[in-house]
């Protein structure tokens, strides 16, 4: 079988190795499409090894067990290498590197808070105003210490709790990596320095360059499916998978502020054509980036709370074109908006979370055009009308013609018969009070 999206044929002479790269990435399903990919290349060239060259902040707990199933059935040696110089394997990546048939870390590494992503802090509304506060103002509540993050208390969180520690536990006894720091790394949110995890035995060694690396891992006994095996990396080529322009760019709807700016484009196309239907270019525009939205909503962990109270935002934004209610619609869906884009994604991680000054721009920007346009239908209810019955009434005008009971009056640039009960004289200003028919009511001014 062909791994998707990398070329078919084998790397001709001599050892080599594949090497793919997470760069700061999240951890999810772009990622695990990458890794299975290049897991599956790498079995049917034939190479010594692949080489995971990982730096994550963390990611998706269902992610993470996919790529950690991946790399315990491999056909090939797995090396999780977390560089450059300043990376990190935070979370997911602890899962990821102690999978890993071999394990290393370059010098000014860290690894570690592997505290499960999809569990949630239990938050009352009184601290999460606190919060918001706080972000608003840079600044936190004197005299009190800074919040720690509660133990979960809920039963279904207390499961997800115990399976994560067990699992994280099996996958350290199996590759024979010290177990209580790998737990303590889950419960506690430890985290250790290269040097510190190679002490602790928490992975293989420090190795400076990936050609460091390679000369070291050469030689070790491995486990596979199909048996025992021994790495044979020695004088191996190093040969770079890059990821796909296609998964790039999934990988880039996948960010929570690109969602979040997708998600709200693709509501003012839509709320501009309801309010200015026939153009169509913009519900066009809008529908697209609704649907490159949803993608990314289906990939990150998506309150669907805060969707609904954005949606509904937007439904008050457009009842506020149709409907005067003089400002109330059009708070209501401010507020609405800025709450839903505060819980759209639940995560207690910074990363995976939409950036506050990205929610106030947007928030502000729509508060600003909806109260604009609110305040032009208001002014143009008031204005008073130019034509029709509505705009004679009260027009003033001048007598034009007298024949005999036809008198004709110049009003609003056009000629009407009048009826008057005082006599009027060509030239005279007069002022219309009714009409009826064709016919105009005036008096004299």
């Amino acid at each position: 079988m062909t791994a998707a999206g990398f070329s078919h044929a084998a790397p001709a002479g001599g050892s080599f190795v594949y090497r793919i790269e997470l760069a700061d990435e999240v951890i999810n399903p772009v990622a695990v499409e990458y890794i299975e990919t290049s897991i599956e290349k790498s079995e049917t060239d034939g190479a010594a090894a692949l080489l995971i060259q990982l730096d994550t902040p963390g990611g998706l707990l269902t992610s993470t067990r996919k790529i950690v199933k991946m790399i315990m059935n491999a056909q090939v040696p797995i090396l999780v290498y977390v560089a450059p110089s300043g990376a990190r394997a935070g979370s997911a990546g602890v899962f990821i590197t102690i999978a890993a048939h071999v394990a290393a870390m370059a010098p000014s590494t860290n690894i570690g808070a592997a505290h499960p992503v999809a569990m949630k802090e239990k938050r009352s509304t009184k601290d999460t105003f606190k919060d918001l506060l706080e972000a608003l103002t840079g600044k936190k509540e004197e005299g009190k210490p800074a919040r720690q993050a509660k133990k979960p208390e809920d039963l279904m969180e207390q499961k997800i709790m115990n399976d994560t520690e067990a699992w994280a536990r099996s996958i350290a006894t199996f590759r024979g990596r010290n177990q209580k720091w790998v737990v303590k790394a889950v419960s506690e949110s430890v985290s250790a320095t290269e040097n510190e995890a190679f002490q602790k035995d928490v992975i293989n060694f420090v190795a400076a360059t990936p050609g460091e690396l390679l000369e070291k891992s050469h030689g070790l006994p491995v486990m596979l499916p199909k048996g025992r095996a021994t790495i044979e990396t020695k004088e191996a080529r190093i040969i770079d998978l890059p990821m796909s322009t296609r998964l790039k760019w999934l990988n880039v709807l996948a960010h929570p502020n690109i969602a979040y700016i997708l998600l709200m484009l693709g509501f003012y196309g839509l709320l501009f054509e309801f309010t200015h239907p026939g153009i169509g270019f913009p519900g066009i525009a809008g529908a697209i980036c609704l649907v490159l939205a949803f993608f990314g909503l289906q990939i990150l962990p998506t309150n669907y709370a805060g969707v609904a109270l954005i949606v509904m935002a937007i439904i008050l934004f457009i009842a506020e074109a149709k409907i005067t209610s003089y400002g109330l619609l059009t708070l209501g869906g401010v507020v609405s908006l800025f709450l839903g884009s505060l819980i759209l994604f639940a995560s207690p991680y910074e990363f995976m979370r939409v950036s506050l000054p990205i929610v106030i721009a947007f928030v502000a920007a729509t508060a600003i055009v909806a109260i604009g346009l609110a305040t032009l239908v208001i002014r143009s209810q008031r204005r008073k009308a130019k034509t029709g019955e509505e705009g004679l009434i009260g027009a003033v005008g001048e007598v034009q013609n007298i024949d005999g009971e036809h008198v004709q009056v110049f009003v609003h640039g056009e000629i009407w018969e009048v009826e008057c009960d005082t006599e009027l004289k060509v030239g005279s200003k007069i002022k219309v009070e009714k009409m009826r028919g064709l016919k105009l009511t005036v008096r004299a001014l």
